[in-house]
């Protein structure tokens, strides 16, 4: 089966790419680098010509409000033009955990504005909606005006990103859902003591402040904002494991 990622060259399609290769598939990793362009359509229609199916991995180079959202409409109706001139019978695309609880977040609007394109694209399609990383739990402790780090204190569900590129597979192999899946990490914590752990473990000195009140990614969060739903497909590297390996993969005094 031939398959083309689309954002294949970053964290998770790369993965994504090796495993579906290792199962004798015919994979295409597609990005601007490669000469496929979604903004654009450069690319596409060569890139997509015998496909069955693709998978949409890509993110946008800003967050700004109005940035991301034109990438995510503009892309993502590209892509699906040119699935159907190709005749793709399965859309899969990887999305976050709790994209519509979050209103007044730009990105995750923008998120919302890519699934409901899917939704309405003319592709059988799946999206899979996964927890944050733990490889990007560093990023969140990001100082504020004032110098401090100011992180919420609600819970979240954070999951390895090889946990989420076999979830991926998977739905990327399988039917379409012409609907969405969860999958979340196997355990769930306070945003700000994770964030401090994390960067004590890897020598950070800096102070982490709880604060109900901090914002994600422009929102406000509570306890059921970021976690995954009980249906959901669970990962199983456990937070504390990982937290020793990539202590351990990292030079002294890094960031993980």
């Amino acid at each position: 089966m031939k398959i083309v990622v689309i954002g294949g060259s970053g964290l998770i399609g790369s993965r994504l790419v090796s495993i579906l290769r290792d199962k004798g598939h015919e994979v295409l990793s597609a990005s601007p680098n490669s000469g496929v362009n979604t903004i654009t359509g450069e690319g596409l229609d060569a890139a997509l010509r015998g496909a069955q199916v693709v998978v949409d991995v890509s993110n946008s180079p800003s967050f700004e409000d109005a940035a991301v959202l034109k990438f995510f409409e503009t892309s993502t109706g590209n892509l699906l033009a040119a699935e159907k001139r190709a005749g793709v019978k399965h859309h899969v695309a990887l999305s976050i955990v709790g994209t519509d609880r979050l209103p007044d977040s730009g990105y995750l609007r923008a998120k919302v504005a890519q699934e409901k394109l899917i939704g309405n694209g003319g592709v059988p399609w799946s999206i899979l909606h996964s927890t944050q990383f733990f490889e990007f739990i560093a990023r969140i402790a990001q100082a504020g005006p004032d110098g401090t780090i100011r992180v919420s204190t609600s819970l979240f569900q954070p999951i390895l990103s090889a946990d989420v590129v076999a979830a991926l597979a998977d739905v990327t192999t399988g039917a379409p859902l012409n609907g969405t899946v969860e999958v979340g990490g196997p355990e769930r914590f306070r945003m700000d003591a994770l964030v401090r752990r994390v960067l004590q473990a890897n020598g950070d000195q800096r102070e982490v402040i709880g604060d109900p009140h901090a914002r994600y990614f422009g929102a406000e969060l509570d306890d059921r904002s970021l976690v995954a739903g009980p249906d959901a497909r669970t990962g199983s590297k456990r937070f504390e494991e990982w937290l020793k390996e990539s202590v351990g993969a990292q030079p002294r005094g890094k960031v993980a």
